[in-house]
């Protein structure tokens, strides 16, 4: 992209100018600590990101080495704005010369948390249009939009009437490592399983285990950071090679450090039972070259022995949302089972979602964590295996907590006071939804098929058929053997996957 006029904050050498760091809401402060060791000055946390200030080689360090970052974006302006013909006007007061040429093709992504901009694309398009409409003002055509790996990547944040402006450094999301090959269905995203790791300590002073590990992102993710390798090794490009004002020379200098990188004398291992996952990990780990640090195999968490190097289990079991088990609560019960005699004196850290699902572990956890799993609010919980009854373990002076982890957990603010994960699978579904409040609008429209009449009562066939909604629900709670189903009762299909449990990707999160 040639653009003589090109001037950015970080045009100048040597100066430093603001950036934001974009994550998952709860690994926030995770991030915070990684630019803190990157040497960022001037760091803030938000919803979802974290401010800071660095000079270009920070900017580049950012986007290299950082794990738990989806996105770096460089503020260019912060307005005020209450209508989008505001939006429009603000944005034409840049003078977009020095960033665009009629042969420069851009893109506008947009996140909007406001009462007054309901649409974040709307939004979009305006942008778009103020930029368009100066181009051609002044030079007679217009820049050309391109959606995908364009010159130039903008980004517009509205909350109520706060905008910002930003070039979007990154281009493709940073959890896009480079060196997955496969996946499977639901892969968890890589910026995410390297916070969830991150949270919980290890550095690889032990054994790391994950017993589901599907395609085997939580043991890649676990070596790059047990042998200090930067995320950034695999990944092709990133948006600001292609800026005028790239410094080759020092972006070199920061690829070819590896002054970080360190010898790692455990090893980690990768279990799963379906066949095909462990192929697609093995292919995986191949790929990122970690072959030496990761063993993938196929087994039954039901077969898991005790093993006899002190390790951790980090693992993200399914929790009957994106994927799911035959027997989705009886594999939780397995899980507590094992954790509780096959685990002795170690620890285990669980992400999943459904309360229930933590029930049948059958285990005091530690310390409980909220994150979020693309959309489905989660909980890392951790849970400190030890000899015999926890009652008697506490009557010898035992406890599972550290001091740490107790004020972590005296801090209630944290969590909800209702968390929705809580709703039990088993639920009558008729209550289910006079539980949302955004939903009363259904029960008044006869034309929906509400499940009540306006003043509540229920009629006396609508009865009998809650009775045999309860039987038909006992028949299936009983008989373990048949295909775990959606509260509304329709089994699984893989083959036919729907719109709500089909095959999805999680990716950016913003």
């Amino acid at each position: 992209m040639e653009n003589p006029q090109w001037k950015t904050p970080a045009s100048t050498p040597g100066e430093e100018f603001e950036m934001i760091a974009k994550t998952f809401q709860g690994l926030e402060t995770v991030l915070a600590t990684e630019l803190i060791d990157l040497g960022a000055n001037n760091i803030q946390l938000g919803r979802r990101m974290v401010s800071f200030t660095g000079d270009k080689q920070l900017l580049y360090r950012a986007n290299f080495q950082l794990r738990t970052a989806l996105r770096i974006l460089m503020p260019i302006k912060h307005f005020r704005a209450t209508s989008a013909d505001e939006v429009y006007t603000a944005i034409q007061e840049i003078d977009w010369t020095r960033l665009l040429t009629n042969d420069t093709t851009f893109a506008v992504d947009s996140v909007v948390n406001s009462q007054e901009f309901r649409h974040s694309k709307f939004v979009a398009y305006k942008v778009k249009d103020a930029i368009v409409d100066q181009m051609r003002e002044r030079t007679g055509s217009r820049p050309n939009i391109r959606v995908t790996n364009p010159d130039l990547q903008l980004h517009i944040h509205i909350a109520e009437y706060d905008c910002t402006l930003s070039l979007d450094t990154s281009g493709e999301s940073l959890h896009r490592r480079g060196y997955r090959q496969e996946t499977v269905e639901a892969p968890l995203n890589e910026v995410l399983a390297a916070g969830i790791i991150m949270l919980t300590g290890w550095k690889g002073q032990c054994d790391l285990i994950d017993p589901m590990c599907g395609s085997g992102t939580i043991p890649v993710e676990a070596a790059l950071i047990a042998r200090g390798i930067a995320p950034g090794v695999y990944r092709k490009e990133y948006a600001f090679e292609k800026w005028p004002d790239f410094d080759q020379e020092l972006f070199d200098s920061i690829y070819e450090d590896d002054s970080q990188e360190h010898d790692f004398p455990h090893h980690i291992y990768g279990y799963d039972i379906n066949h095909n996952a462990v192929a697609i990990a093995t292919t995986n780990v191949k790929a990122a070259g970690l072959s030496k640090e990761i063993t993938i195999a196929q087994q039954d968490f039901a077969d898991f022995r005790q093993p006899e190097e002190k390790a951790v289990i980090i693992t993200n079991p399914p929790y009957g949302e994106r994927i799911s088990a035959p027997d989705l609560l009886g594999l939780y019960k397995m899980i507590g089972s094992k954790f509780k005699h096959c685990f002795t004196g170690n620890d285990a850290w669980v992400l999943s979602y459904r309360e229930e699902c933590f029930d049948q572990i059958g285990l005091k956890p530690s310390l409980r964590t909220p994150l979020y799993n693309g959309s489905l609010e989660c909980e890392l919980r951790k849970y400190q295996m030890f000899d015999g009854k926890f009652n008697d373990m506490r009557a010898g002076g035992g406890d599972i907590k550290t001091a740490q982890e107790r004020r972590m957990m005296a801090d209630r603010k944290r969590f909800k006071q209702h968390r929705d994960f809580k709703e039990r699978l088993e639920d009558d579904p008729r209550e289910r939804f006079t539980r949302k409040k955004d939903r009363e609008d259904f029960r008044r429209d006869s034309k929906k098929g509400n499940f009540r009449k306006e003043q509540g009562a229920w009629s006396k066939g609508q009865r009998d058929d809650r009775k045999e909604f309860r039987g038909d629900r006992k028949d299936f709670r009983r008989d373990s053997k048949k295909d775990f189903r959606k509260p509304f009762g329709k089994p699984f299909d893989k083959n036919k996957p729907d719109k709500k449990y089909g095959k999805k990707r999680y990716d950016d999160e913003d």
